[in-house]
């Protein structure tokens, strides 16, 4: 009587199917593990040494405006703490010194006239200008996404309503209509005790203000973007499947949007910390004597020919900042979207 004898099965290699990789097709132990959009993203990002130092300037800027209270502590002057002992009455009460008063105890100077520590007013208006910048972003881009959605998706009267309001939104001279709304916004508020306006309420305005006419950009991307989702099969496999309109908007949709969504994302911030800066240069913005870069930059647009840093140190510290958001909303588009990747 013959055994018939069995194949012996294949011996496992040293890579699995399981845990995310597949097994080596071409048997010379290569490991091949399978990448998410988002991982793929963050290694074109690692890869480009522009986007890294944009990352870098960022993060660096933001801990400052974090650890304001610590720095200032270290120095020892607060955003509006006068030090008369570093303006010198004889010249016309500019800072004593060269270069605007810098010196130990004043790192890049004093103000001219008040005394104020101007390393202490550039870190604390940085942080008006980040919450600024970061919350009206934030608020546009929700509401953008909001309408997009709506417009897209429903058509219609709903999509001919939202797009001619999109329209209306895009066509307002932006910078003209803040200046113009803020003021009879402000006006309109509950006064404090000493007679002026609550500053928090004053940021609100600003960000409101910025947000309201900026979140129809964010609504025509995304409105652009759903007409073109919503045919596709995944989204008729989910109407087969009786899935409800908020299923299918916010489970089927949005997910496919959070590319584009993330890149206006990344481009509103620095353009709204510009508008909050002009507004502020302008006088609609921050109240004196409260810290913000635009009004340092209005002060010193005063004193340039007499103390020339007070206006060259937070113009150059703007510039540094909005060209490294700016710089890092590119990268961040070119990793989400490598055929629109720098030439």
């Amino acid at each position: 009587m013959t055994t018939q004898q069995q194949p012996m099965p294949a011996a496992a290699g040293p890579t699995q199917a399981a845990g995310g990789m597949t097994p080596d097709p071409r048997g010379d132990g290569t490991v091949i593990t399978g990448r998410s959009p988002a991982r793929m993203a963050w290694r074109r990002i690692r890869r480009d040494k522009v986007t890294m130092a944009a990352f870098v300037i960022t993060v660096l800027f933001i801990l400052i405006a974090l650890l304001a209270p610590v720095l200032t502590a270290i120095t020892g002057w607060g955003p509006i703490t006068p030090d008369g002992r570093a303006i010198d009455p004889d010249t016309g009460n500019f800072p004593r010194g060269a270069l605007g008063g810098i010196s130990l105890a004043h790192l890049l100077g004093v103000e001219p006239g008040t005394g104020y520590d101007l390393f202490a007013r550039i870190v604390y208006g940085l942080r008006t200008s980040l919450v600024v910048g970061f919350a009206s972003a934030v608020l546009s881009t929700v509401v953008g996404v909001v309408a997009g959605l709506a417009a897209g998706y429903s058509g219609g009267w709903v999509d001919s309503v939202l797009s001619r309001i999109m329209d209306v939104m895009l066509a307002f001279p932006q910078l003209l209509f803040i200046i113009a709304l803020t003021p009879v916004i402000q006006n309109a508020m509950q006064t404090n005790s000493h007679g002026g306006t609550d500053e928090n309420l004053r940021l609100l305005v600003l960000v409101l203000n910025i947000a309201g006419f900026a979140w129809a950009y964010t609504a025509r991307l995304v409105r652009g973007q759903v007409l073109s989702l919503r045919e596709r099969e995944f989204v008729d496999a989910a109407r087969i499947m009786s899935a409800g309109r908020w299923h299918i908007l916010f489970r089927q949709l949005l997910p496919n949007l959070w590319a584009p969504v993330l890149i206006s994302f990344a481009l509103a911030v620095p353009q709204n910390i510009t508008t909050e800066a002009a507004l502020s240069y302008l006088g609609v913005g921050v109240i004196p004597p409260n810290p913000d870069w635009g009004a340092l930059l209005s002060d010193a647009s005063q004193y340039f020919l007499q103390d020339p840093m007070y206006l060259f140190v937070p113009g150059v510290l703007l510039l540094v900042l909005v060209l490294g958001l700016n710089l890092l909303g590119d990268g961040v588009r070119d990793a989400l979207d490598p055929r629109a990747a720098r030439g």
